[in-house]
């Protein structure tokens, strides 16, 4: 992303979209990528218009999240204390206006705001599987918290 300094381990892949007059193919990660790690599940979720889903991180797995209808503001916050990105925000404008794959690493918090008129939604390939019994999920709430990011609209 131009001007921005991502936070060290942030991946971003470029989503090649092949469209005819049947619909479209959009290819969204092959185990031949440079950034594939592993694959532990796909699944989707979903964000209703204006609707913060965050914040949090994982200790084991690496999301790779791609938007595949509506748009979403997807925001990451590296509070890792050996990180040379310590302290910095990322915020990405993903979906059908800006087809990216993301991956977050380990121990960055992140989450989601729907910033479309519809509903948004994101499939996951993170790179292991849910465990439902010790859940790899780490959480803070959305709004109060010591993370340094106001999920406000940003006009002007």
């Amino acid at each position: 992303m131009r001007g921005l300094n991502l936070i060290d381990g942030v991946k971003i892949k470029k989503l090649r979209v092949i469209p005819d007059e049947r619909g479209r193919l959009m290819e969204m990660l092959r185990c031949d990528d440079d950034l594939f790690i592993n694959f532990g599940q796909a699944y989707m979720t979903t964000a209703y218009p204006g609707v913060v889903k965050g914040w949090h991180y994982h200790k084991k797995q690496v999301d790779n999240f791609v938007v595949v209808k509506g748009m979403m503001k997807v925001v990451l916050f590296d509070s890792r204390k050996d990180s040379p990105t310590k302290g910095e925000v990322n915020q990405f404008f993903m979906g059908v206006h800006n087809p990216i794959l993301l991956q977050i690493p380990t121990y960055v918090y992140h989450g989601f705001k729907c910033i479309s008129d519809e509903e948004a939604m994101v499939v996951n390939f993170p790179t292991e599987p849910y465990n439902y019994d010790e859940p790899d999920e780490f959480r803070v709430h959305p709004h109060d918290n010591d993370i340094p990011y106001d999920w406000a609209r940003k006009d002007g």
